[in-house]
């Protein structure tokens, strides 16, 4: 009798720590609530911004260090300087063309940076590693170029420094798609350049476009997309290249408030002084008859 009433106490007590049916239900209840609270909260969750929008510039060089608090790495970029480059969820890496990610970046490799600026940083869209020395490109204004020992000083938009590259017997020199000598690579050329690094460390240009030297000469012609007239700049873009010309005019010689505005036609004859371009003669074209 004694044992009977024990094993009925036990099994009272098992009872009661049980849930019940309505316990059950209301836990269920609970995490559905709580579930559909973590969804709306997502929906609330910001989505990253765009990428920045303009050119972008692709650069060689070695990770000297990955900063994952900071999101940004310090390039060594070949010729004697580094660059902070910043990077996020948007930025693409790459190991050999293979899909990999911000983890795989390590202090030593050797990669390729396709980079933009955004507002005055610059940010990486994507990240090549190279098993082999990486290739660059990269486009600005000659500083000086000493033909004696091919050292060819170059500033580039992204560059706060200039980037020293070197012009050996082998480097392709080209001028309106014909081939031009090293004298051309005067202080205040335009010029894009494709590079590769040497074992010795040095940025070796394997292709240089001459864009435009001081004094030459362009006729451009395309719509206007901004006009400044209390500063004498307007900018437009040119269909043969679908690129976006800056041009300075003076606007006592040039009556374009009655004739010109943003999205008229023009040419415009201009040279190139080293700074900017400069135009000579703007002429508003007759509307097309599409």
């Amino acid at each position: 009798m004694v044992r009977f009433f024990i094993i009925a106490i036990l099994s009272g007590v098992a009872v009661a720590q049980m849930p019940s049916p309505a316990d059950v239900k209301s836990a269920q209840i609970s995490d559905d609530q709580i579930a559909s609270k973590l969804e709306g909260l997502a929906v609330f969750l910001p989505d990253l911004p765009a990428l920045p929008r303009g050119k972008s510039t692709v650069i060689g060089g070695s990770i000297r260090e990955v900063d994952g608090v900071r999101d940004q790495l310090t390039l060594n970029i070949f010729g004697g300087h580094s660059m902070k480059v910043l990077f996020d969820a948007r930025t693409q890496v790459y190991r050999d063309g293979l899909k990999g990610s911000l983890r795989d970046l390590h202090a030593g490799d050797h990669v390729s940076v396709e980079t933009m600026l955004d507002g005055t940083t610059v940010f990486a869209r994507s990240i090549h590693m190279l098993s082999h020395l990486p290739d660059g490109e990269c486009q600005g204004q000659v500083v000086s170029y000493d033909r004696s020992n091919g050292e060819l000083m170059v500033r580039d938009l992204l560059s706060p420094e200039p980037i020293k590259l070197h012009v050996s017997s082998a480097t392709t020199i080209v001028g309106q798609g014909q081939a031009v000598s090293s004298g051309t690579l005067i202080a205040g050329t335009l010029i894009s350049i494709h590079f590769q690094a040497d074992s010795a460390g040095r940025n070796v240009a394997s292709k240089i476009a001459v864009l435009a030297t001081p004094g030459s000469a362009f006729v451009f012609s395309g719509n206007v997309v901004f006009l400044d007239l209390h500063r004498g700049l307007m900018a437009l873009v040119d269909p043969r290249d679908d690129k976006r010309y800056e041009i300075s005019f003076d606007p006592e010689r040039f009556a374009m408030s009655r004739d010109v505005h943003e999205g008229t036609e023009v040419t415009v004859s201009a040279s190139f002084d080293g700074a900017r371009y400069a135009a000579s003669a703007v002429t508003v074209n007759p509307p097309s008859n599409k």
